[in-house]
């Protein structure tokens, strides 16, 4: 009798691959093939914008934030949408059509210049991926955190491997369709970017079952309702359609992004400030306010982290001595270096973190993200050292190698961990809210990204100076972040509540084991 029950018993255990459940691996593949496809895309863009499509600097530096801001506030609504009702599993797959359509149309070049025909069809293009991204996004990653009970000690693990994925495929994207593009022609990079994302979208519809039905709708039968005669899922796909058309008209005005940005930031904090403050007991509004704060920390960090695919990526291509072994390396290629570093060292700080963890000294998120905002400005007071070393000579190209190092670093401190702490503050039915919030901080802190990069000026006259002035500035702002936040980082980590995260019993059982009003304490 106790062998059969052992038997059921292991039969009812979920398949793991190297310690963890498969159904990591299969989102680890499916991001790995998104990642090439934006990546490799994102390479090219600024290049395309100031050498096919002939912008200035500065109009190619506000569209840049402007779409990279677009793609990351759509996952706000998507992973409300997927909170209520599509469900994570069905937000991806959707996500990843829209997505892979719109890749491939960036394929279609057409004319250079301002051909307006043209560039009508490319930034329908744009649209597409912003909002394919704003469904994938925030959701694939909410998986990842569904996989893991909230206390498992694998998590953090789990989101640095995922974090890997993520990497490889913005390596490889940044590489082959880089090099494709600027080689052999803009519309060899684009299509090799909408190759990946197909394989993305296959190997995510094979690996369904390996999920373990955990990202499935949380109301089956409310997706089948009829509103206005139409079901209410295809009901939500016709309205994912509508947002193409809406963010086409965004990406064409992007001085209405900023105010999108500004207001719908605002309604945001006040939401999750009322549901914090009036729905939720103690501990968890301090959870969510400890998010917050790390939330805010974010935008700082990725407004001068993004500058790689904008300022950084027109002075590698301007003012870089780009020759290695005689061979003149296209800018975009140099765009694989951040991911190739995080490949090469995610191993290294995830057996950091639990070998530091084990000994009682792993340092907390807040203090990670203090660690990852100084070695985000030490990267730009590097390459302002050798840019003024150069004497007004191009920079030499060492230099592009260490400021991805360190920025890598400081984002090895802050995004996987990021990642980890949104889905582990979150009550359950807000992981798609914070998660959401998370991203649009990175919309945010994308938008500003474009501000700084139009600061450095522009133009293929204009010399480093410019550059080197703001990048010494934005460092040093940087650095003295990062230090004033391990100053207040152990306050930070009370508001987290770290012993307490076991507690999974649903909220309705707790209150009533208690005999405390559900939603917050007295």
């Amino acid at each position: 009798m106790s062998d059969t029950s052992v038997t059921a018993a292991d039969a009812d255990q979920p398949k793991e691959f190297l310690g963890h459940p498969r159904g990591l691996f299969v989102l680890f593949f499916a991001e790995m093939w998104e990642r090439f496809s934006y990546y490799g895309m994102r390479a090219l863009l600024i290049l395309y914008l100031t050498k096919h499509f002939l912008f200035s600097d500065e109009r190619a530096y506000v569209l840049y934030g402007a779409y990279t801001a677009l793609v990351y506030i759509t996952p706000v609504i998507g992973g409300y949408i997927a909170d209520r009702w599509l469900g994570p599993r069905k937000a991806v797959l959707f996500g990843a059509v829209l997505l892979t359509f719109g890749h491939f149309m960036m394929g279609f070049e057409g004319e250079g210049g301002n051909n307006p025909v043209f560039l009508a069809f490319f930034y329908m293009a744009l649209s597409f991926i912003i909002v394919g991204t704003g469904f994938l996004k925030a959701n694939i990653s909410n998986i990842v955190g569904a996989l893991y009970a909230r206390d498992d000690s694998r998590r953090d693990p789990a989101f640095t491997i995922f974090y890997m994925g993520i990497n490889l495929g913005a390596a490889l994207g940044a590489i082959i369709a880089g090099y494709l593009g600027e080689t052999y022609g803009w519309r060899y990079g684009f299509g090799a970017a909408g190759v990946g994302m197909l394989l993305g979208l296959i190997v995510f519809a094979w690996g369904k079952p390996a999920l373990l039905g955990r990202a499935e709708p949380p109301n089956p039968a409310a997706l089948k309702e009829k509103v206005a005669g139409v079901s209410r899922e295809w009901l939500i796909y016709a309205c994912g359609l509508i947002a193409v058309v809406i963010c086409w008209i965004l990406i064409q005005n992007q001085h209405l992004v900023g105010g999108l940005l500004g207001g719908a930031g605002l309604l945001l904090i006040a939401y999750i400030g009322y549901v914090s403050v009036w729905k939720l007991n103690k501990v968890d509004r301090e959870r969510i306010f400890a998010a917050m704060f790390m939330i805010f920390l974010s935008i700082l960090f990725w407004a001068l982290f993004e500058q790689a695919g904008s300022s950084l990526n027109i002075f590698t291509d301007r003012q870089v001595d780009r020759s290695i072994f005689g061979w003149e390396v296209p800018a975009s290629v140099f765009q694989s270096l951040n991911a190739i570093y995080i490949v090469a060292l995610a191993p290294v700080f995830a057996g950091l973190w639990t070998w530091l963890a084990k000994r009682g000294k792993e340092p907390s998120a807040p203090a990670k993200f203090g660690f990852g905002l100084i070695q985000l400005g030490a990267g730009f007071l590097v390459l302002v050292a050798g840019a003024m070393a150069a004497g007004g000579n191009p920079t030499p190209v060492i230099f592009i190698f260490l400021i991805y190092l360190l920025h890598t670093m400081g984002e090895l401190c802050l995004s996987p961990v990021g990642l980890s702490t949104m889905t582990k503050m979150a009550l359950p039915h807000m992981v798609g809210l914070i998660m959401g919030t998370w991203f649009f901080a990175s919309a945010t802190g994308n938008f500003v990204a474009g501000l700084i990069a139009q600061a450095t000026g522009g133009g293929h006259n204009v010399g480093a100076d410019r550059v080197v002035e703001v990048y010494s500035n934005v460092g040093w702002t940087a650095v003295g972040v990062g230090l004033a936040v391990l100053l207040i980082a152990p306050f930070v980590k009370k508001f987290m509540h770290l012993d307490t995260l076991g507690d999974v019993t649903p909220a309705p059982i707790r209150a009533m084991k208690k005999e405390l009003p559900v939603d917050r304490e007295p």
